[in-house]
């Protein structure tokens, strides 16, 4: 049963192939031998030119047109599959002397500068009149070059045990856009599209971020840039030594601080604990805001480096405060 089922559908899929390709064979063969003449529509090409140096489009204008064409059926259908190939076929729109804004009604412009329709020598057809858009309004605006930072759009997730240190490294940091004016200052920065980089596990080097447009009309000196991600080995290290600052002592006072000095655990990339030193860190007693005369033992505020994961383990937690009177 399925056989014979598989059987019939092979019949009637080789007999809609074989009418739609008659039927096709005899459409080309009345359109080709035809000498009778034709009016078929096309898109045919725009391109714009002469814009002053000093100016640049402010709007889109469309890259096709679709216009009317007469012919034989020959020269028709010839156009019709080579057209794409041809450098040579297309309308011009002059700007010369434009300055801001001009509304071009183009079957009049068309009619009145035909050489600017412009067709292959060796065709035989002939431009009847412009389809659509009937009309196209021009909009310059003042060219504007400007350089803008890149900002990458990198979600990054280090593998467990690995930590991120410092921040992405890009280059180029900053980029030219060129445009219209008003677009142009409208842009604070430069956007990277989106990437994501999971279970990293080791340092990335030289990989590239492909800038993101905000707009068709503008112009960017660079579209790609490359960056480096610093990803190391989660560790810890004891860091003795680390002063202790007073901060906002009002005159005439002077402070003793026991002990001057306090040790922590700081835990971070392992190539970055390395090479951390006790001045890398900021550890104070905002003594305006914190002292009171009951008190006696202060907690300190422990600012760190920004690539580092945590402190742990302050030695001592707790800073004696003495205080007395300037004799000077």
């Amino acid at each position: 049963m399925e056989i014979s089922s598989i059987s019939k559908s092979k019949q009637f899929s080789k007999y809609y192939l074989f009418l739609g390709s008659l039927g096709l064979g005899f459409f080309l063969w009345l359109f080709v031998i035809s000498s009778e003449k034709y009016v078929v529509t096309m898109s045919i090409p725009l391109e714009v030119r002469n814009i002053s140096a000093k100016k640049t489009l402010k709007e889109k204008v469309p890259s096709t047109i679709q216009a009317r064409f007469s012919g034989t059926g020959h020269e028709l259908l010839k156009a019709f599959i080579f057209k794409d190939f041809y450098s040579d076929y297309k309308l011009v729109m002059d700007l010369d002397r434009i300055s801001e804004e001009y509304q071009f009604i183009l079957n009049e412009y068309y009619e009145r500068f035909p050489h600017k329709v412009i067709l292959p020598n060796t065709w035989d057809i002939e431009f009847l009149e412009i389809v659509y858009p009937l009309e196209i309004m021009i909009s310059l605006d003042e060219y504007l070059v400007k350089s803008l930072q890149v900002v990458p759009n990198i979600f990054i997730r280090p593998e467990r045990g690995y930590i991120q240190v410092g921040g992405i490294n890009i280059f180029p940091h900053t980029i030219d856009v060129a445009g219209p004016r008003e677009i142009v200052d409208s842009i604070q920065w430069i956007n990277t599209l989106p990437e994501t980089l999971l279970t990293l596990n080791a340092p990335v080097h030289g990989n590239n971020l492909f800038i993101s447009s905000p707009h068709h009309l503008i112009e960017y000196g660079d579209k790609t840039i490359t960056y480096d991600i610093d990803i190391q080995k989660i560790s810890e290290r004891i860091i003795s030594d680390i002063p202790v600052n007073i901060t906002r002592v009002p005159e005439g006072l002077r402070i003793f601080v026991n002990p001057k000095t306090v040790s922590l655990t700081a835990i971070g990339g392992v190539s970055r604990i390395a090479d951390i030193y006790p001045e890398d860190f900021f550890i104070y007693i905002d003594f305006e805001k914190e002292w009171s005369q009951k008190k006696q033992f202060y907690s300190p505020v422990i600012v760190m480096p920004n690539d580092l994961i945590e402190w742990q383990d302050l030695s001592p937690r707790s800073i004696e405060l003495v205080v007395t009177r300037d004799s000077g």
